[in-house]
């Protein structure tokens, strides 16, 4: 079992910079691939970006690419999503996931943890 604990988010103008933060517990989390999503009202969860266990390989939607980072500290069990250049478009609820067996990074069906979730909201 994996437990996820987001922080962060909050309001901010257009252009600003927040950071997202993902506490897991469990024992194996550091074997686990680890993700983010969003979503909009009215709208499907959609990817934003994907890290591997170990924190070589990361993925971002074409959308945020050059604007977010996704990292993790596994001596500390933490994910992080580094959002910059923020646009009103990023506005929705961010959700942090696990992967735990191998699958397609950018479908949330494949991630079999999630956190609660954090409201992003940004202001033109």
């Amino acid at each position: 079992q994996v437990q996820l604990v987001q922080s962060g988010g909050g309001l901010v103008q257009a252009g600003g910079s927040l950071r997202l933060s993902c506490a897991a517990s469990g024992r194996t989390y550091s074997t686990y691939a680890m993700g983010w999503f969003r979503q909009a009202p009215g709208k499907e969860r959609e990817f934003v970006a994907h890290i591997n266990w170990s924190g070589s390989i990361t993925y971002h939607a074409d959308s945020v690419k050059g604007r977010f980072t996704i990292s993790r500290d596994n001596t500390q069990n933490m994910v992080y999503l580094r959002m910059n250049d923020l646009k009103p478009e990023d506005t929705a609820v961010y959700y942090c996931a696990a992967m735990v067996k191998v699958g397609q990074r950018t479908l949330a069906r494949d991630y079999d943890y999630w956190g609660q979730g954090t409201q992003v909201t940004v202001s033109s």
